[in-house]
Protein backbone atom coordinates (compact mmCIF):
# COMPACT_ATOMS: atom_id res chain seq x y z
CA UNK A 1 0.00 0.00 0.00
CA UNK A 2 1.73 3.51 -1.02
CA UNK A 3 1.60 6.11 1.69
CA UNK A 4 -1.19 8.38 -0.22
CA UNK A 5 -3.17 5.27 -0.01
CA UNK A 6 -2.21 5.01 4.09
CA UNK A 7 -2.62 8.55 4.55
CA UNK A 8 -6.24 8.89 2.95
CA UNK A 9 -7.18 5.74 4.73
CA UNK A 10 -5.90 6.59 8.15
CA UNK A 11 -7.75 10.24 7.31
CA UNK A 12 -11.31 8.26 6.57
CA UNK A 13 -11.33 6.35 9.86
CA UNK A 14 -10.49 9.12 11.97
CA UNK A 15 -13.24 11.01 10.84
CA UNK A 16 -15.68 8.25 11.06
CA UNK A 17 -14.30 7.97 14.62
CA UNK A 18 -14.54 11.49 15.65
CA UNK A 19 -18.34 11.70 16.11
CA UNK A 20 -18.00 15.51 17.96
CA UNK A 21 -17.46 17.36 14.19
CA UNK A 22 -20.51 16.54 12.38
CA UNK A 23 -17.57 16.36 9.79
CA UNK A 24 -18.42 12.92 7.02
CA UNK A 25 -16.24 11.58 4.17
CA UNK A 26 -17.79 8.74 1.81
CA UNK A 27 -16.47 7.40 -0.72
CA UNK A 28 -18.07 8.47 -4.35
CA UNK A 29 -17.00 5.28 -6.08
CA UNK A 30 -14.83 2.24 -6.34
CA UNK A 31 -11.69 4.47 -5.76
CA UNK A 32 -10.26 5.76 -2.65
CA UNK A 33 -9.05 8.99 -4.12
CA UNK A 34 -12.26 10.62 -5.45
CA UNK A 35 -14.32 11.21 -2.23
CA UNK A 36 -17.87 13.09 -0.78
CA UNK A 37 -17.48 15.52 2.24
CA UNK A 38 -20.40 16.71 4.26
CA UNK A 39 -21.37 18.98 7.10
CA UNK A 40 -24.20 20.71 8.77
CA UNK A 41 -24.65 24.27 7.98
CA UNK A 42 -23.07 26.91 11.30
CA UNK A 43 -25.91 28.27 13.10
CA UNK A 44 -26.37 31.85 13.38
CA UNK A 45 -25.61 32.13 9.89
CA UNK A 46 -27.75 31.79 6.48
CA UNK A 47 -26.70 28.13 6.26
CA UNK A 48 -27.95 27.03 9.42
CA UNK A 49 -29.94 24.01 8.58
CA UNK A 50 -28.84 23.19 5.73
CA UNK A 51 -26.58 20.06 4.69
CA UNK A 52 -24.00 20.78 2.72
CA UNK A 53 -21.47 18.55 0.26
CA UNK A 54 -17.94 18.80 -1.07
CA UNK A 55 -16.84 17.00 -4.37
CA UNK A 56 -12.94 15.78 -3.07
CA UNK A 57 -10.22 14.95 -5.56
CA UNK A 58 -7.16 13.68 -3.94
CA UNK A 59 -3.98 14.82 -6.60
CA UNK A 60 -1.71 12.10 -7.29
CA UNK A 61 1.24 13.84 -5.03
CA UNK A 62 -0.86 14.61 -1.77
CA UNK A 63 -0.22 15.60 1.17
CA UNK A 64 2.46 17.96 -0.85
CA UNK A 65 -0.08 18.97 -3.62
CA UNK A 66 -3.72 20.55 -2.33
CA UNK A 67 -7.03 18.59 -2.29
CA UNK A 68 -9.17 20.25 -5.04
CA UNK A 69 -12.76 20.79 -3.52
CA UNK A 70 -15.74 22.17 -4.50
CA UNK A 71 -19.43 22.29 -3.72
CA UNK A 72 -21.70 19.73 -4.79
CA UNK A 73 -24.65 21.90 -2.89
CA UNK A 74 -25.41 24.81 -4.63
CA UNK A 75 -24.06 27.87 -1.74
CA UNK A 76 -24.81 31.52 -2.21
CA UNK A 77 -21.97 33.21 -1.02
CA UNK A 78 -19.01 35.09 -2.41
CA UNK A 79 -16.58 32.97 -1.79
CA UNK A 80 -17.90 30.11 -3.74
CA UNK A 81 -19.27 29.90 -7.29
CA UNK A 82 -23.07 29.89 -7.39
CA UNK A 83 -22.78 28.10 -11.06
CA UNK A 84 -20.19 25.54 -10.59
CA UNK A 85 -19.14 25.30 -6.83
CA UNK A 86 -15.32 26.94 -7.44
CA UNK A 87 -14.23 27.56 -3.74
CA UNK A 88 -11.77 30.77 -3.35
CA UNK A 89 -10.04 29.45 -0.25
CA UNK A 90 -6.48 30.09 0.84
CA UNK A 91 -5.65 26.62 1.48
CA UNK A 92 -7.10 24.70 -1.50
CA UNK A 93 -4.11 26.86 -3.06
CA UNK A 94 -1.33 28.00 -2.05
CA UNK A 95 -1.87 28.47 1.70
CA UNK A 96 -1.61 24.63 1.43
CA UNK A 97 0.44 22.71 4.26
CA UNK A 98 0.83 18.64 4.58
CA UNK A 99 0.20 19.23 8.20
CA UNK A 100 -4.55 19.94 6.89
CA UNK A 101 -6.17 16.73 6.61
CA UNK A 102 -9.43 16.61 4.87
CA UNK A 103 -11.29 16.54 7.91
CA UNK A 104 -9.85 20.32 8.82
CA UNK A 105 -9.59 21.40 5.15
CA UNK A 106 -13.79 20.36 5.87
CA UNK A 107 -13.87 21.92 8.61
CA UNK A 108 -12.19 25.69 7.27
CA UNK A 109 -15.20 25.22 4.46
CA UNK A 110 -17.64 25.53 6.96
CA UNK A 111 -15.78 28.48 8.84
CA UNK A 112 -15.75 29.90 5.47
CA UNK A 113 -19.58 29.75 5.37
CA UNK A 114 -19.33 31.72 8.69
CA UNK A 115 -16.53 34.71 7.32
CA UNK A 116 -17.09 35.68 3.89
CA UNK A 117 -14.61 37.41 2.47
CA UNK A 118 -16.14 39.99 -0.27
CA UNK A 119 -12.75 41.41 -0.91
CA UNK A 120 -11.72 38.19 -2.70
CA UNK A 121 -14.25 36.80 -4.26
CA UNK A 122 -15.17 33.83 -6.23
CA UNK A 123 -18.20 35.27 -7.02
CA UNK A 124 -18.41 38.51 -7.80
CA UNK A 125 -21.95 39.19 -8.46
CA UNK A 126 -23.04 37.59 -4.78
CA UNK A 127 -19.95 39.89 -3.54
CA UNK A 128 -21.26 42.89 -4.57
CA UNK A 129 -25.17 41.86 -3.26
CA UNK A 130 -23.11 40.79 -0.04
CA UNK A 131 -21.64 44.52 0.25
CA UNK A 132 -24.38 46.76 -0.66
CA UNK A 133 -27.27 44.86 0.86
CA UNK A 134 -26.35 42.31 3.61
CA UNK A 135 -30.01 41.86 4.59
CA UNK A 136 -31.06 40.90 1.02
CA UNK A 137 -27.61 38.96 0.48
CA UNK A 138 -28.92 36.76 4.24
CA UNK A 139 -32.33 36.30 2.73
CA UNK A 140 -31.12 35.07 -0.30
CA UNK A 141 -28.75 32.28 0.79
CA UNK A 142 -31.62 31.49 3.68
CA UNK A 143 -33.65 30.63 0.40
CA UNK A 144 -30.91 29.02 -1.16
CA UNK A 145 -30.22 26.89 1.85
CA UNK A 146 -33.96 25.68 1.87
CA UNK A 147 -34.38 24.89 -1.62
CA UNK A 148 -30.70 23.50 -2.51
CA UNK A 149 -29.65 22.07 0.86
CA UNK A 150 -32.55 21.23 2.68
CA UNK A 151 -32.66 24.22 5.13
CA UNK A 152 -35.70 25.20 7.31
CA UNK A 153 -38.49 26.94 5.22
CA UNK A 154 -38.16 30.40 4.91
CA UNK A 155 -41.52 31.68 5.38
CA UNK A 156 -41.22 35.04 3.92
CA UNK A 157 -40.39 33.51 0.27
CA UNK A 158 -43.24 30.98 0.63
CA UNK A 159 -45.52 31.53 -2.20
CA UNK A 160 -46.95 29.10 -4.62
CA UNK A 161 -45.96 31.12 -8.02
CA UNK A 162 -43.03 29.37 -9.94
CA UNK A 163 -42.25 32.81 -11.14
CA UNK A 164 -41.17 33.58 -7.41
CA UNK A 165 -38.87 30.78 -7.12
CA UNK A 166 -36.15 32.67 -9.99
CA UNK A 167 -36.64 36.24 -8.44
CA UNK A 168 -35.81 34.71 -5.23
CA UNK A 169 -32.95 32.78 -6.14
CA UNK A 170 -31.62 35.72 -7.91
CA UNK A 171 -31.92 37.69 -4.97
CA UNK A 172 -34.53 40.40 -6.04
CA UNK A 173 -37.45 41.78 -5.19
CA UNK A 174 -40.58 40.95 -7.25
CA UNK A 175 -42.06 44.60 -7.32
CA UNK A 176 -38.53 45.43 -9.32
CA UNK A 177 -39.02 42.81 -12.00
CA UNK A 178 -42.34 43.42 -12.22
CA UNK A 179 -42.14 46.97 -13.21
CA UNK A 180 -39.75 46.40 -15.87
CA UNK A 181 -41.52 43.34 -17.25
CA UNK A 182 -44.40 45.72 -17.29
CA UNK A 183 -42.98 47.64 -20.14
CA UNK A 184 -42.59 44.01 -21.95
CA UNK A 185 -39.17 43.32 -21.54
CA UNK A 186 -38.91 39.35 -21.34
CA UNK A 187 -39.23 38.22 -17.26
CA UNK A 188 -35.83 36.23 -17.87
CA UNK A 189 -33.58 39.21 -19.25
CA UNK A 190 -35.20 41.26 -16.86
CA UNK A 191 -33.53 39.02 -13.69
CA UNK A 192 -30.78 38.74 -16.03
CA UNK A 193 -29.93 42.58 -16.29
CA UNK A 194 -30.88 43.52 -12.41
CA UNK A 195 -28.99 40.51 -11.05
CA UNK A 196 -26.17 41.73 -13.08
CA UNK A 197 -26.52 45.41 -12.27
CA UNK A 198 -27.45 44.22 -8.14
CA UNK A 199 -30.30 46.35 -7.81
CA UNK A 200 -31.09 45.64 -4.40
CA UNK A 201 -31.63 46.76 -1.19
CA UNK A 202 -29.68 50.82 -0.70
CA UNK A 203 -28.08 49.92 -4.05
CA UNK A 204 -32.07 50.48 -5.98
CA UNK A 205 -31.18 54.44 -5.36
CA UNK A 206 -27.74 54.72 -7.27
CA UNK A 207 -29.40 53.21 -10.53
CA UNK A 208 -31.81 55.35 -12.28
CA UNK A 209 -34.34 53.34 -14.69
CA UNK A 210 -33.03 54.88 -17.61
CA UNK A 211 -29.88 52.91 -17.23
CA UNK A 212 -31.98 49.77 -16.65
CA UNK A 213 -33.80 50.09 -19.50
CA UNK A 214 -30.87 50.64 -21.42
CA UNK A 215 -29.35 47.51 -20.48
CA UNK A 216 -32.63 45.42 -21.48
CA UNK A 217 -32.58 47.16 -24.94
CA UNK A 218 -29.10 45.95 -25.98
Amino acid sequence: MDARLRRVNKEIADCKNDKSSNIKIDLIDSSPFHLKGSFPGPQDTPYEGGHFEVDIVIPDSYPFQPVKMKFITKVYHPNISSASGAICLDILKDAWSPVLTLKSTLISLQSLLCSPEPNDPQDAEVAKHYTTSKGSFDETARYWTQIYAGGPLVKKMEVKEPQRDEIAIAGLERAHVDQFESLGFERSKVIDVLRRLNYRGANVANISEDRIVEELLK
